[in-house]
């Protein structure tokens, strides 16, 4: 499986409106929402918080990857957000957040959940890749980016 199996470009935001953590991980849920990705709203909302209870999940150099497993995602999703301003997320190196994806998938497949999180940190370790998501003028070209720059790892199962 590939990151762009589970993402698509109405999946990706490049211009999130929210200030704070919670309001970027609740524009992202609502656009799941909207492609009707998941179930509730509310559950994965609160799933993915206390998630972010156990430890943040702003890995540094402005990423974060809020993520759940949770029996209302009967899929697996991922949704891509920027925040050209940054937010707090409380990350491990203190700075602000930038470029969020939003992983959520079933409880019954915690090994796929665990590669498609690995899939996202390997990407986002390039910085020339981080600083081309930060530049892209629309969501077809961060998914776009994303879907080039994929064809360069092989696929996970």
């Amino acid at each position: 499986m590939r990151l762009t199996d589970v993402l698509n470009e109405n999946l990706v935001n490049i211009s999130l409106d929210g200030t704070s953590r919670d309001a970027c991980i609740k524009e992202l849920i609502d656009k799941l929402a909207d492609t009707e990705t998941i179930k509730n709203v509310k559950s994965i909302f609160e799933a993915v918080l206390e998630r972010e209870k156990i430890m943040t999940t702003g890995v540094g150099n402005g990423i974060a990857i809020p993520h759940c497993k949770h029996a209302d995602s009967p899929e697996f999703a991922v949704c891509l957000g920027i925040q050209p301003k940054g937010v707090d997320f409380q990350s491990i190196d203190k700075k602000d957040v930038n470029i969020i994806f939003l992983l959520v998938g079933p409880e019954n497949n915690p090994g796929l959940h665990i590669k498609l999180l690995s899939r996202i940190s390997r990407l986002m370790s390039n910085e020339e890749l981080r600083q081309q998501l930060l530049e892209c003028k629309s969501n077809k070209d961060a998914y776009d980016l994303i879907q080039d720059e994929e064809n360069y790892f092989f696929e996970i199962d």
